[in-house]
């Protein structure tokens, strides 16, 4: 039997504990980590029983895995959200393409002015690579600032003035349009 674990050990405390096999520690893990999880799970795929499939996926992972974490790397937080994270795009990847239904049809939609859309592309396109990577995941896909630092890894302070840069950037460019 194993034994109770103190529950303000340290997140990388826990993560040991699982690589030698206490169960209390992923359940503890689960417990601190859960909540977080499924909301980043909902926000991706919005289906809740493809969520709950995820989140128990990605805690059987870290589980399996516990031994190969780092603490130098990553914090324990950011390495579940990570692995997490990589289950809930693989189950989008994995998703077959459904066609919409006839409400979804029906529905009425508003045109996009199609000039406002190249321009705000070409926008985009001046930023570099971590700039649009995070422009978009910000704008196109909604996450806030700090599911951006846990996805990314970088403090939330980092994340807010490379957007705020990005911005500044996309502002100069639209600006300077005819």
């Amino acid at each position: 039997m194993t034994p109770l674990l103190h529950p303000d050990l340290p997140d990388e405390a826990l993560i040991r504990a699982m690589a030698d096999g206490t169960e209390d520690a992923l359940r503890e893990l689960h417990r601190r980590y859960s909540r977080l999880l499924y909301s980043l799970g909902h926000r991706m795929l919005r289906q809740t029983e493809d969520v709950e499939t995820c989140v128990q996926d990605a805690f059987m992972n870290a589980w399996r895995h516990a031994a190969r974490f780092d603490p130098a790397r990553a914090s324990a937080k950011t390495w579940l959200v990570s692995i997490a994270h990589h289950r809930f795009l693989q189950e989008l990847r994995d998703r077959p393409d459904t066609p919409l239904e006839i409400e979804d049809w029906d529905s009425p939609t508003r045109s996009a002015d199609s000039d406002a859309q190249i321009m705000a592309q070409a926008a985009v396109q001046t930023l570099d690579d971590t700039q649009r990577h995070l422009v978009e995941l910000a704008y196109y896909r909604g996450y806030s600032h700090s599911e951006l630092a846990i996805l990314t890894g970088l403090p939330v302070g980092t994340v807010k003035s490379r957007l705020r840069a990005a911005i500044d950037r996309m502002r100069t460019h639209l600006g300077s349009r005819p």
